[in-house]
């Protein structure tokens, strides 16, 4: 059967019913490159902790896992130590490529991310590329850029940091007592007077140590 247009203007083709949007991309979408922020590996790792951390604190009674849960903590692994450059910073690995890694499917790995990002423990920018052709201005979505946040996050309390420890705590050995001290040690455990000496011989030239050394030599003389 016809259709309006053609019974109106009989030698023209019928008009498709599908329409193209002009710019089908995410509204927020930007195509001005995106910095990274470098995220050594060190820090990846201690980032990675601290979120179990969290996710232990927050895990309820009868409830499977806590504020972040497997589903996201799994995305966030494969974030830190699969798709993260270390030196760069470099994080935009597509929705397919997160499920592939993490074993899960996309529309697991769209609420993680979402779950990650109300939680601030990510957040991202949409990115697109535009360009002309034939004349006409196109867009066309690429995958987001990522990055991770290392404090901040939402509902996370972050544990007492430990009073610093004795340096006795590291095996490091006690100080060695002044040859002085050590003088008076010897003399109160032996009363040997020539050992006594002996540890004054050792300090420098010129002090008071040195002295009574050379005191007691004379004394140790005179009564021979």
């Amino acid at each position: 059967m016809p259709t309006f247009s053609q019974r109106i203007l009989p030698g023209l083709p019928a008009m498709s019913k599908q329409t193209y949007a002009a710019f089908p991309v995410w509204a927020e979408s930007t195509a001005k490159p995106v910095q990274f922020t470098p995220l050594p590996k060190k820090a990846a790792v201690q980032l990675w902790h601290r979120a179990r951390d969290f996710d232990r604190q927050t895990h309820k009674p009868g409830q499977h896992g806590g504020a972040i849960g497997p589903s996201a903590l799994q995305v966030l692994h494969v974030f830190l130590f699969d798709f993260l450059n270390y030196t760069t910073g470099r994080l935009d690995p597509s929705y397919a490529a997160i499920a592939r890694q993490a074993n899960l499917c996309e529309r697991t790995v769209a609420d993680a991310l979402k779950r990650l990002h109300g939680l601030r423990i990510i957040t991202w920018i949409r990115r697109c590329s535009e360009k002309w052709i034939n004349g006409r201005y196109v867009r066309k979505q690429q995958t987001n850029a990522y990055c991770l946040l290392p404090t901040g996050w939402l509902g996370y309390q972050a544990p007492p940091e430990m009073p610093p420890l004795h340096p006795s705590a590291w095996g490091k050995p006690p100080a060695m007592p002044s040859v002085h001290e050590a003088a008076i040690i010897e003399q109160q455990a032996s009363g040997d007077r020539r050992s006594v000496i002996r540890i004054l011989e050792l300090a420098p030239a010129g002090g008071i140590e040195a002295a009574l050394a050379k005191l007691g030599r004379a004394v140790q003389a005179a009564g021979k």
